[in-house]
């Protein structure tokens, strides 16, 4: 599942926001001005930001410098201010797109999903890569360097998971939730054999072993 992390300080948009990309299948994390909204991308690692500009503490434009000064993360900004200037300004910081309010949530939602797209994140043509390895969502398949793996339904869903969100640490535990469902509770220890198994099944490693923590597929393949 993609995440998303909303820099917004109006409490009321930070709802509808959430309501609407969660219900757009989306992950979503909140945080209601700079200093919290840079606090949450180190922490949660997202797909894409939708940034606001007029915060308290650090303002929009300054929390879009300093991301882009360690990541090239999609990043959105949302925001009442439309001038010609703003909006110059914004993309001249690398901003992949600038939305001004007040606006159409159906419009939004179908610029979230091109962003996305554009930086290789969409799952809507039914693909996910990464390096040599390619996922076939729709029909099941995975690909390396052409040749197809024969995994399990449980093996297809984590390496999905992991692919979906690259660079993101998960435990044990949120990886139970995310393939299993949360009623399961059986031993937790049925991920560390899956994963076992893919990487036995795979060439390369893709799958590290963050020590202590759980497990990741890098952001940037090694191959």
């Amino acid at each position: 599942m993609l995440q998303i992390l909303v820099i917004e300080d109006d409490k009321d948009i930070q709802e509808v926001l959430k309501n609407y990309l969660t219900a757009e299948g989306y992950s979503v994390s909140l945080a209601g001005d700079g200093v919290e909204g840079i606090a949450a991308f180190h922490i949660g690692n997202p797909d894409l930001v939708l940034l606001d500009i007029m915060m308290p503490k650090i303002d929009g434009f300054a929390v879009c410098e300093l991301l882009r000064r360690e990541s090239d993360v999609p990043i959105i900004m949302v925001t009442a201010r439309d001038s010609m200037e703003d909006q110059v300004r914004g993309l001249k910081l690398l901003a992949d797109d600038y939305i001004s309010k007040p606006f159409d949530m159906p419009v939004l939602m179908c610029r979230i999903a091109a962003v996305l797209r554009r930086a290789g994140k969409g799952q809507a043509a039914g693909r996910l890569r990464h390096g040599i390895l390619e996922m076939d969502l729709e029909g099941y398949h995975v690909y390396e360097e052409g040749r197809e793996i024969e995994v399990t339904q449980k093996e297809f869903e984590l390496l999905r998971t992991f692919l979906a969100n690259k660079g993101r640490v998960f435990t044990r535990q949120q990886l139970l939730d995310e393939v299993w469902g949360m009623d399961y509770f059986g031993d937790e220890r049925i991920v560390d054999t899956h994963i076992k198994n893919l990487r036995k099944k795979m060439d390369s490693d893709y799958i590290q072993t963050v020590r202590g923590v759980g497990y990741r597929v890098e952001k940037k393949c090694q191959k």
